[in-house]
């Protein structure tokens, strides 16, 4: 990266603080370029999501070689959210810390560069970051690396629950699902939770094993699930989240199994 695309990316990253800047490196002609992008994540001092449309536009302009965004407060060390999203969008990666120092000034910190390398997040305990790592991304990776059912992705906002978007009702029967009254391994528990439509879903393994985790003690009758702000784990199910679950779903290939 030369020297003015630096200059570009530790202006980009020190305006936007304290939230998270983010951008696009890109080859314009033979020249390589650096794209400034809005960052549209909800909570942006923690998070990034880059804007679609600037994304777009920069793919028009030439070819995308690497994304960029910064760590305010934060080491440039990549986040596991971080390194599963460097998987999923098949590019280099580069990380800038910056700081606020005593004196108010924001300084440049530490680099830091991945490249996507077959990396998968663990089902149990991995960090939240919604559209990342959330409770339909269990749901998800469970499907694919447990049931080898791939179950497509869905662009999801932080809380669309409550701005108008029902994500688990509109897609779950053309995902193949079909809703059934009694419970068996691999079923979707789907669950509301101080919400006006149901906007939580786990898991329900009636022997309790991950055959692609199999360090992680056996735990019958548990759900698998991602609940806000917290890392994924098993639960008893009963209780509360019996309380808060609204419906079951079976994936069409399980019928009868």
């Amino acid at each position: 990266m030369n020297k003015t695309n630096l200059t570009a990316i530790t202006r980009h990253a020190v305006a936007d603080y304290p939230n998270e800047c983010c951008g696009l490196l890109i080859r314009e002609g033979r020249k390589r370029v650096y794209v400034p992008c809005r960052n549209t994540a909800t909570t942006p001092s923690e998070h990034f999501r880059l804007a679609p449309e600037d994304y777009a536009a920069a793919e028009e302009r030439g070819e995308v070689l690497a994304v960029i965004h910064s760590h305010p407060d934060y080491p440039a060390t990549p986040s596991e959210a971080d390194r599963v999203a460097c998987e999923a969008s098949g590019l280099p990666w580069h990380i800038l810390e910056v700081r606020k120092g005593d004196d108010n000034i924001v300084r440049p910190g530490e680099w830091a560069s991945l490249t996507p390398n077959g990396y998968q997040a663990p089902l149990i305990g991995r960090a939240f970051a919604h559209g990342v790592h959330d409770c339909l991304s269990i749901i998800l990776d469970y499907y694919r690396r447990e049931m080898g059912i791939e179950l497509g992705d869905y662009q999801r906002e932080d809380g669309w629950w409550d701005n108008g978007g029902n994500l688990y009702l509109d897609n779950l029967p053309a995902a193949g699902f079909d809703q059934v009254s009694r419970l068996q391994q691999g079923d979707i528990v789907l669950m509301q939770i101080r919400s006006p439509v149901p906007n939580h879903a786990a898991i329900y393994l009636a022997d309790g094993v991950l055959k692609t985790e199999p360090e992680h003690y056996p735990a019958p009758g548990s759900i698998l699930h991602h609940l806000y702000g917290r890392d994924s784990k098993r639960d008893t199910y009963g209780g509360y989240w019996g309380e808060v679950t609204v419906s079951y779903w079976r994936h069409r290939q399980l019928i009868n199994h």
